[in-house]
């Protein structure tokens, strides 16, 4: 290369990096989590609008609704008496969280196998950064398919997979088109992505 005035050298421009770094963050999400556990280990809710939540006479509120229930309005957060009244026919289920935690421990478990910089953000969700791990495993997509993957193999739930140059973009991608997707946002997207 060559000096500048101020002394810094400067690479030939045909060294100089052109290239935008590849997809390295996961970002992970569990679909309906409560209710999705709720509704593996009872299979006479399937199809079924269901919620997790605490009762109605008692000011209870949904901690998950399926997609069953979002189809009317029912969302987390919401008061059960509210959700009662955008869907009547909701199975309210009380939350069993010994079991929400169990699963959530397997889920991560699996999130570990892949690389060790997992950053969990709550029972059904985490940031993993793979950067580094392609010849163990394969690039950002291929270790996000596997992940989806072996979730749905070994605990029988679904997740939706995000993968992108950062964690923003990879949340926003495993947002999109829940439930049951995987998204990629390459760098030459994300203009398009926002």
């Amino acid at each position: 290369g060559k000096r500048t005035g101020g002394g810094r050298l400067v690479p030939p421009r045909s060294r100089r990096m052109t290239s935008r770094p590849s997809p390295s963050i996961l970002h992970v999400d569990m679909d309906a989590f409560y209710a999705s556990i709720e509704i593996r280990d009872d299979p006479s809710l399937a199809g079924l609008p269901v919620a997790v939540g605490g009762r109605a006479d008692r000011r209870g509120v949904v901690s998950a609704a399926s997609y069953e229930a979002r189809k009317y309005g029912v969302r987390s957060a919401m008061p059960t008496a509210q959700a009662l009244a955008l869907c009547p026919d909701l199975v309210l289920v009380p939350p069993d969280f010994d079991r929400y935690i169990a699963a959530s421990r397997r889920i991560m478990e699996i999130f570990l196998r892949y690389t060790p910089l997992c950053e969990p953000l709550s029972l059904d969700e985490a940031f993993l950064d793979v950067a580094g791990c392609e010849r163990l495993h394969g690039d950002a997509v291929a270790i996000g398919r596997a992940i989806k993957s072996d979730v749905l193999r070994e605990t029988r739930l679904v997740a939706s997979v995000g993968v992108a140059p950062s964690k923003f973009l990879a949340k926003l991608a495993s947002d999109l088109d829940k439930p049951d997707r995987f998204r990629v946002i390459r760098p030459e997207e994300v203009r398009d992505g926002l």
